[in-house]
């Protein structure tokens, strides 16, 4: 199979014929559009957005955006939303929630919302470039092993908006985004792209895959549509069952998650407080947050031997010391520790199992800009709006 590589575009197109270049009138009267580079991580609940300028190694914009678009009701009385805005996005739509309709663009990572996908890349657009004037060009992470249809669905999205595009596997990015490129060079230095396993954990899909030096294939990758909304709605089941009538929404389950998630043994007490009808609670979730938390481990981990028993002989030393959690399900306590213990009681020799660390909501994205100022002119597919 011919798998394609992210090389800097060959010196011979200076050998290339050059054409006159216009006359001064010409150029100004039509000026050349600044062209931007972006890497976009689009995800079910958050999304990350890096942009430069081409030929530039400079980060001009970088944020995280919740990923929901708020149309605003009927009959809302002038001044309630600031500008009167129709649309809105992420926090100003979640701070809205009383006044719009919330629609969120995916689901399971990909575009399960056409209309509000497409509103809100024009919104990652207007991030990216408040002027309006650039010619973007923007690599997207996608799930691994996503089908044509998803991708065909981001392609759509996005057309009008950017205009050329690049769909490439997120794990890969999340290890070209989290690689120190200062320390390639450096004797010792244990490249993530040359050879590692990434676990990315999301908010729709848990996505696993490994990463040696190329555009990983189908067999490299396994998702799995079970993650962070999976886990909240375990643990939002647990407290109906537990705590009848509670009144908790998901957005305040999702809040308790993120501030108490945890695998392994059970972590009771762990008391919680919580408002309930105006007045405040304390309840005990020790189990229900567990217990959720321990199925995303059930899930992935034969995902993970999978990939590691798919390995050469000659890699899977060296891959066993380099598999490396990312994403939101990176925070979860224990999670490291938990599948390091269970590959090594099973017997995989030496494992060492690491987090992403901090940063871990920018690094499919970082790896997107990369991978942008990489990328060869015959790998865009351009955007025809």
């Amino acid at each position: 199979m011919t798998t394609a590589t992210l090389d800097k575009p060959s010196s011979s197109l200076s050998a290339q014929p050059v054409a006159a270049p216009p006359s001064t009138s010409a150029r100004s009267s039509t000026p050349k559009p600044v062209g931007l580079l972006v890497g976009l991580d689009l995800g079910t609940n958050k999304s990350c957005v890096l942009a430069g300028p081409v030929g530039s190694t400079d980060i001009t914009v970088s944020k995280v955006v919740p990923s929901v678009v708020g149309y605003v009701r009927d009959g809302i009385v002038d001044g309630i939303i600031t500008g009167n805005a129709r649309i809105l996005f992420g926090e100003e739509a979640l701070k809205n929630m009383l006044h719009v309709e919330l629609a969120t663009p995916l689901a399971e990572g990909v575009i399960a919302h056409p209309d509000a996908a497409r509103d809100f890349m024009a919104h990652i657009r207007q991030l990216a470039d408040p002027s309006g004037r650039a010619e973007i060009r923007a690599v997207v992470g996608v799930p691994a092993n996503a089908g044509e249809q998803a991708r065909e669905a981001i392609r759509h999205s996005a057309t009008g908006i950017f205009s050329h595009i690049l769909l490439i596997p997120e794990p890969f990015l999340a290890a070209l985004g989290y690689r120190d490129d200062s320390r390639v060079k450096q004797s010792g230095y244990v490249d993530p792209v040359v050879n590692s396993l990434f676990i990315d954990i999301g908010g729709g899909t848990s996505d696993l895959c490994l990463v040696q030096g190329y555009f990983p294939t189908r067999e490299d990758q396994i998702s799995i549509a079970f993650a962070g909304d999976a886990i909240d709605e375990l643990i939002f089941d647990g407290l109906n069952r537990t705590y009848p009538n509670n009144g908790l929404s998901m957005i305040s389950v999702r809040d308790i998650k993120e501030a108490h998630a945890y695998v392994g043994p059970s972590r009771k007490p762990l008391e919680v407080k919580v408002v309930m009808g105006g007045k405040s609670r304390t309840l005990e979730l020790g189990d229900a947050i567990g217990n959720a938390c321990n199925k995303l481990i059930d899930k992935i981990y034969p995902a993970l031997t999978t990939l590691i028993s798919s390995a050469s002989s000659d890699s899977v030393i060296t891959l066993l010391q380099n598999i490396i959690i990312t994403g939101g399900g990176s925070q979860i306590r224990g999670i490291d520790t938990v599948l390091q213990k269970r590959l090594a009681d099973d017997g995989f020799e030496s494992p060492r199992v690491r987090l992403a660390g901090q940063d871990f909501q920018r690094y499919v994205a970082m790896g997107a800009l990369k991978a942008a100022r990489a990328a060869r002119e015959n790998q865009w597919q351009v955007l025809l709006g």
